[in-house]
């Protein structure tokens, strides 16, 4: 699967290790920062990755800053993109099987580096339930739509 990761400056070094981790698992990565310590604007990186999973350059995408709030937030505002912030595997795999999130937001000051692995592991393998969350998810896409 092809991945696109972003962080800021609060979520870089995890971001390093989550690269770890998706290489491992051997999913192809984009990484579109940032590259250090230095502050940064999150939405600098939520916009270009949530615009290639949206353009369809990524599958999904995996974005990482201080609480994952942020992150979240800004990836939202692309249309195509259905982003949550998750704090554990219940709620990665909830957001998969049943509202087809295509962007995982994660905390990089709450959460501890098994329970990050775990949960992508969780999200990158759980499928979209369809069904009657299909309608729902299509409710959520045409609000997307102007008018």
């Amino acid at each position: 699967m092809k991945i696109v990761v972003g962080a800021d400056h609060r979520g870089f070094v995890v971001k390093g290790k989550v690269l770890g981790l998706l290489a491992r698992l051997g999913h192809e990565i984009i990484d579109v920062g940032t590259d250090g310590i230095a502050a940064v604007d999150y939405p600098d990186f939520a916009g270009p990755a949530a615009q290639k999973v949206a353009a369809g350059e990524a599958e999904r995408g995996i974005l990482i800053c201080g609480s994952g709030i942020g992150m979240c937030i800004a990836a939202n505002k692309v249309s195509g993109i259905r982003a949550a912030t998750c704090p554990d595997e219940i709620t990665a795999e909830m957001c998969r099987r049943h509202n087809d999130v295509n962007v995982l937001c994660l905390s990089a000051d709450l959460l501890g580096e098994q329970v990050i692995d775990r949960m992508i592991e969780i999200w990158l393998n759980t499928a979209f339930e369809g069904g009657r969350h299909a309608r729902r998810v299509e409710k959520v896409k045409q609000m997307e739509q102007p008018g």
